[in-house]
């Protein structure tokens, strides 16, 4: 069997996996604001992860305790450190599923809740140079820069919060202060990712044929 730890490496770095919030953005006290689609990525994951990958590793670990001397066995030490992070993640995704707080963008709104920016709008704005961007404001969960979902937390979602299409907002970012010109705020269905079983993964086809192989 091939080392086990590779394949946790690309385990982990999947970009469709729910990561946890960056520096800037810190998990919320309290309520996790998050989209319907956020909340079934998480529960996709902990369905995932509790009833696929953990019995998968620990098969390969008892496997590997068969195979002789634990203390030399690299097989048995990395399974057990990847069955140490799959139970970190689970607890993790537990406690953000108990926390969530679904918030629907398309749910009819009226008055301000329907021109101001709240979590789950989608805003434009563009810069001192008049350069435009669109963005939606999700959960801490939900962040992906490649489709231009930031975090409600962050500092561009703060500065972009309860703003209105004229409004005028001042970003602190780390590279210094930012002036923004809001142009629309709407409020529309947000497309987040869906969870997919990362390739190499212990439980896939792959990892089931490489344990019988090395049976």
């Amino acid at each position: 069997m091939a080392p086990l730890d590779l394949r946790w490496k690309e385990y982990e770095m999947r970009k469709g996996f729910t990561r946890k919030p960056k520096a800037d953005e810190p998990a919320t006290q309290g309520k996790n604001y998050i989209t319907p689609s956020g909340l079934q990525r998480l529960h996709d994951e902990h369905r995932f992860l509790l009833s696929r990958e953990r019995p998968a590793v620990t098969e390969v670990v008892a496997w590997a305790a068969s195979n002789g001397d634990r203390s030399e066995n690299a097989d048995y030490q990395y399974g057990k450190r990847r069955l140490r992070q799959i139970d970190g993640r689970i607890r993790f995704l537990r406690k953000r599923i108990e926390a969530a707080e679904v918030v629907d963008p398309e749910t009819a709104r009226t008055g301000q809740a329907a021109t101001r920016a709240f979590f789950g709008a989608t805003v434009r704005y563009a810069n001192a140079a008049g350069v435009e961007r669109v963005v939606s404001i999700v959960g801490t969960d939900e962040v992906d820069l490649d489709r231009s979902h930031i975090s409600w937390v962050s500092p561009l979602g703060r500065a972009l919060l309860k703003s209105a299409a004229g409004d005028s907002v001042v970003l602190q970012a780390p590279g210094g202060t930012e002036y923004l010109d809001v142009l629309e705020v709407c409020y529309e269905r947000i497309s987040v990712e869906p969870f997919r079983e990362p390739p190499g993964s212990e439980s896939s086809s792959k990892g089931s044929s490489r344990r019988r192989h090395s049976k």
